[in-house]
C-alpha cells in the first residue's frame, strides 16, 4: 500500500521511491526529463509525485526570486524573436537577472521537450524563476505543469492562450492591420489580398480582422480566393504569393501577416517578373532588422518588439515575487512605417 501523501510534512525524493520501490536516482531521472526511464516506471512516478504534492527545493522558496528566467522560442530562431529576444536581456541586465534561451519545439518536428509535467519540474529544479514564451502554441497541460511547481508564466504575441489568466504581452494587431489596408487603400488600391499566419493564432486573426474592417469600411468585399493564411514564414509567403500573383485576377497590394511573410511575396512577385511596387505594393508586420534591408524596403506595421521583451521579463519577475498584476494583458502600440515596398495603383 502506498504511503498516505499527507502523513509527510515535506516530501522528498527519497520518499518517492521508497513509495515506488525504485532507486532515489530513477525519481530524479524522471523530475528532470530523462528519456531512460521505462514508460512504466516513469507513469508510477509521475502519479507518486502528484499524489504527495512533491515540488522541487527550487519551487519552494515563497515569493524569492532567483533571478534566472527560462526564455523559449516556438520554432525557428527568427529576426523576430532575435528581437524580442534583445528586450528580455536589457530588461533582465538591469533587473540583475539571468536568462537562459532555449526552443519550446522544434518547428519542423513539432516535438514539445517531454511530459508536460516532467518539463516544468526540470525547470524548477534548474531554479529557473518564471517563465517567457514567445509566439507560442501552449496547450493547457503547459499551463498547469508550470503552475503546479509555482512557476509565473508570460507569453509574447500569443498564437493561443489556452487559459484566460495566462500573462501575455502583445500589440495592438487589430489596429496595425487596419493601418496597413488604409495605406493602400489611400493609394488607390481596391484588390487587396491578405497572405497571414496559422489560421487559429490569435495576433493573426486580430491583424486579419484589421485587413477585412478597413476593406469593408472602403465599401469593398474581399475576394475569399485572396485571403490565405498558413504559417509566419518566408516559404509560405513565397508560395502563397506565387499562387496569388500567378492567376489571372491577381491582386495589386497584398497585406502579409509579418514581415518574412511579405518578403516571401516580394520574391514570389519577382520570379513572375514583377516589380514591387509598380506592378505590385506588398505590406508587412513586425519591423525587423529585414524590413529596411529589403529592395526596395519594406513598408510595414512596427510591433515595439524590444519593449514587449522589457514588459514580458518584469511582469514575470513582479509575479515570481508574488504582485499582483493590475492586468493579464498587456498590448503596446503599433506604428505603420512608410518604406518603398508601397506606391499608388498605377
Amino acid at each position: 500500500m502506498l504511503d498516505s501523501p499527507r502523513a509527510h510534512h515535506k516530501t522528498t525524493l527519497a520518499t518517492i521511491a521508497a513509495s515506488a520501490g525504485v532507486s532515489i536516482a530513477t525519481v530524479s531521472k524522471v523530475v528532470n526529463g530523462r528519456e531512460d526511464v521505462s514508460p512504466e516506471t516513469r507513469a508510477l512516478v509521475e502519479e507518486l509525485l502528484v499524489a504527495h504534492d512533491y515540488s522541487p527545493p527550487s519551487a519552494r522558496r515563497p515569493n524569492t526570486v532567483s533571478a534566472t528566467v527560462e526564455f523559449l522560442i516556438d520554432g525557428d530562431f527568427s529576426s523576430y524573436a532575435t528581437t524580442v529576444v534583445d528586450g528580455v536581456v536589457d530588461a533582465a541586465r538591469e533587473a540583475g537577472a539571468a536568462v537562459v534561451v532555449g526552443l519550446l519545439r522544434e518547428q519542423r518536428a513539432g516535438r514539445y521537450p517531454g511530459p508536460p509535467r516532467s518539463w516544468a519540474r526540470s525547470l524548477a529544479q534548474a531554479g529557473r524563476t518564471g517563465v517567457i514564451v514567445v509566439t507560442g502554441e501552449l496547450t493547457g497541460a503547459h499551463v498547469d505543469a508550470l503552475a503546479a511547481v509555482n512557476l509565473p508564466l508570460v507569453v509574447i504575441d500569443p498564437l493561443n492562450l489556452p487559459r484566460r489568466e495566462v500573462a501575455s504581452v502583445g500589440s495592438t494587431n487589430f489596429t496595425g492591420g487596419m493601418s496597413a489596408t488604409n495605406h493602400l487603400l489611400a493609394q488607390g488600391h481596391r484588390n487587396i489580398a491578405w497572405v497571414g499566419g496559422p489560421p487559429g493564432s490569435q495576433c493573426n486573426q486580430a491583424r486579419l480582422h484589421g485587413y477585412r474592417a478597413a476593406m469593408e469600411s472602403a465599401g469593398l468585399a474581399p475576394d475569399p480566393l485572396h485571403i490565405l493564411n498558413e504559417d509566419f514564414r518566408y516559404d509560405a509567403g513565397r508560395r502563397l504569393g506565387h499562387r496569388l500573383l500567378a492567376g489571372p485576377d491577381r491582386p495589386t497590394a497584398v497585406v502579409g501577416g509579418c514581415d518574412s511573410i511579405a518578403l516571401g511575396i516580394m520574391e514570389a512577385a519577382r520570379t513572375l517578373g514583377l516589380r514591387v511596387p509598380d506592378d505590385l505594393s506588398v505590406t508587412g508586420f513586425d519591423d525587423t532588422e529585414l524590413a529596411p534591408m529589403a529592395a526596395p524596403p519594406l513598408t510595414t506595421v512596427r510591433q515595439p518588439l524590444r519593449d514587449m521583451g522589457r514588459v514580458a521579463l518584469r511582469t514575470v519577475l513582479r509575479m515570481a515575487s508574488g504582485e499582483q498584476l493590475d492586468s493579464h494583458h498587456v498590448e503596446l502600440a503599433t506604428e505603420l512605417v512608410v518604406r518603398g515596398s508601397t506606391a499608388p495603383l498605377r
